[in-house]
């Protein structure tokens, strides 16, 4: 992420203008715009030019680049596109489109936008502060792969992106149709290898961690020594596979290739260590040590916003876990509560983690409310306590 320009204050109003570089970045972008900010951004819009008349024949209509002004009413993210969907009314004047008009802005990386707000909170700032920050990734990637199967997924400090499935169906190994099956195993790597080097950039990423059942990803690996031994001393001829990139190769288990196992791989005592230093990383140690706590120490581990917050009024969490999502409510003066509890607990003393939606330690603290804690000291009242949902 670029940022080109920042003026604001916390709790006080301002803008930013920044250059999002990648799907990562676009993940930042639609946690920071919200409902009546106001976000100024280059577009194109479809304008009619002459015609309209049985004489005159068909109107003709053409896109023009246009910069408009948004008064934001609904922001979408779209994962698979890598963009952002700002709807809102103009609220400058142009050519094409009139003051007040309803337009829909697609963001997408390498295109300027400016973000204004009329309030900048904690959250918002600590974003910002990350987005700016070029430590704040994982770098990994994680190629889940069996016979027949694979998936390829690009783990940020905030996102994981699954770029590419490739399958292949496997004919039987014994009997007449074993030739047969060797021959599609080597289609199968092929067409795995092509797309680790369509998706991964090596100049970039810090490993791909191949994880399977038994014997396949041990299999796929002996496909890529092979490889590079064709192709030594001339490289793959371009941004592909190369001999210098092998040392990237880590081999760990995981239960399946589908998708779910992307989160048993980033808790592999191994890859914990590859990662060590980063967001991603931090985040599955807070999440694990949180589950350690409820398991071993039950009176001082709780989840859900009412319990969550009413811990918070006895100064008594430790360990803030909570997820970007809550931030995301509608609901201003919820998102100002959540945000003064986070700049609160920081205050006392405590830890703060905010785990992005999109990422998969974040999918899994959501599916337990979005937002847990660990306590100074033990709450056994508390914690056993039927509360009603917190007032905002």
């Amino acid at each position: 992420m670029k940022l080109l320009e920042e003026a604001f204050t916390k709790g006080r109003g301002g803008h930013v203008r920044l250059v999002p570089d990648n799907p990562e970045d676009m993940w930042h972008v639609y946690n920071l715009i919200r409902v009546d900010d106001h976000v100024d951004a280059v577009t194109f819009r479809k304008v009619t030019r002459g015609g309209g008349d049985e004489h005159a024949g068909a109107a003709e209509s053409e896109r023009v680049r246009v910069r408009l002004r948004l008064r934001v009413e609904d922001v979408a993210y779209d994962g698979e596109g890598d963009a952002v969907r700002v709807k809102g009314r103009n609220t400058t004047e142009t050519d094409s489109v009139k003051l007040g008009a309803y337009h829909t802005i697609t963001l997408e990386p390498n295109r300027p936008v400016k973000i204004e707000k009329v309030e900048w909170d904690v959250l918002d700032v600590d974003r910002v502060r990350e987005l700016s920050d070029p430590a704040a990734t994982a770098d990994l990637a994680v190629l889940l792969i069996t016979e027949g199967l694979a998936n390829l997924a690009l783990v940020g400090a905030s996102v994981t992106t699954f770029k590419a499935k490739v399958e292949k169906a496997m004919p039987r190994k014994s009997g007449a149709a074993q030739m047969g099956y060797a021959k599609a195993l080597e289609t199968f790597h092929r067409n795995v290898v092509a797309a680790v080097e369509r998706c991964v950039d090596f100049a970039k990423v810090k490993c791909v961690v191949v994880a399977g059942p038994g014997f396949a990803k041990d299999a796929f690996m002996r496909h890529v020594d092979a490889t590079l031994a064709r192709t030594a001393g001339g490289g793959s001829g371009g941004d592909g596979l190369a001999s210098e990139h092998r040392g990237k190769f880590v081999e760990c288990h995981a239960s399946t290739a589908f998708r779910g196992a992307l989160r048993e791989v980033l808790e592999n005592p191994a890859v914990m260590t590859l990662i060590a230093d980063t967001k991603a990383a931090a985040e599955v140690r807070a999440l694990d040590d949180f589950f350690e706590t409820l398991a071993d120490r039950p009176d001082r581990a709780l989840y859900g916003p009412a319990h969550v917050l009413a811990a918070h009024d006895m100064l008594a969490i430790d360990v803030l876990l909570i997820t970007d999502a809550i931030f995301r409510t509608r609901d201003p003066n919820a998102r100002r509560r959540w945000a003064r509890t986070v700049d609160e607990v920081r205050g006392a003393g405590g830890k703060v983690h905010v785990f992005s939606a999109a990422h998969a330690s974040g999918e899994q603290l959501g599916e337990l409310t979005g937002v847990a804690a660990t306590l100074r000291f033990p709450l056994p009242d508390l914690v056993d306590a039927e509360l009603p949902p917190p007032q905002f």
